[in-house]
């Protein structure tokens, strides 16, 4: 039988959930794999006293979390992170990473960059040769956010506002503009995340670079765990 995306993201899911041990502070990221994850380490929870503490990277997975009966802190209240599972929009064949669909990146990359191991969750259409097919998203501040865009388009990087159902530009949880660069292929992303990251206004963007250890994978032939390698 064949499973749908959603299957594939859930088996992924239930699969990460038992790199969590008792005693975790745990990273828990944003999107609908976390989802299924979130659901998955609370089952644990009740099931076998599991005592973790966990670190939301947006304000939905905390809620659905807390609601749950996972214990819940902020970044800032722990003194560090020992595992964050979060979703990736795009893994390419170095392990190097696209994230920020759900507009929540630079508070996934703080979390991540604050944890001694980081395991990526995807269904097998996000394992790709060469990232940039996924849109890039940038946040970017609003004072300022029409130079930065035009700087970008100048560079030929195809910058589009983020915008909602309705029309409005989207924001960001810290009340910032998403900017995505439609570019198709990065076939140098070091050179490219240094250059944007030097970008005044442009708070953070979205290529993971050198941080995931372990990618659990859901494929039609179940799912598979790879250790990151890097060329």
């Amino acid at each position: 039988m064949t499973m749908d995306q959603n299957e594939l993201k859930r088996i992924a899911a239930v699969r990460a959930a038992d790199f969590v041990e008792d005693g975790m502070i745990v990273g828990l990221g944003t999107g609908s794999t976390v989802t299924y994850l979130v659901e998955a380490i609370a089952k644990r929870v009740q099931a076998e006293g599991l005592h973790i503490t966990g670190v939301a990277t947006s304000k939905r997975t905390g809620k659905q979390a807390k609601a749950l009966g996972i214990p819940m802190k902020g970044i800032d209240e722990v003194p560090h992170v020992d595992l964050t599972i979060d979703g990736a929009d795009e893994v390419d064949k170095n392990f190097q990473g696209i994230k920020g669909g759900g507009a929540a990146h630079a508070f996934e990359k703080i979390v991540a960059t604050s944890s001694t191991k980081n395991i990526w969750i995807v269904d097998e259409s996000k394992m790709v040769d060469t990232l940039g097919q996924f849109p890039l998203p940038l946040e970017v501040i609003p004072y300022g956010s029409t130079k930065v865009f035009d700087r970008l388009n100048n560079e030929g990087l195809k910058p589009v506002f983020r915008l909602d159902d309705n029309g409005d530009r989207v924001k960001t949880h810290s009340d910032n503009y998403v900017i995505d660069l439609h570019v198709g292929k990065i076939d140098h992303p070091h050179l490219l995340a240094n250059w944007l990251i030097s970008q005044v206004g442009l708070l953070e963007h979205g290529l993971f670079l050198d941080i995931v250890n372990t990618v659990v994978v859901g494929t039609q032939e179940g799912v598979k765990v790879l250790e990151a390698k890097r060329a």
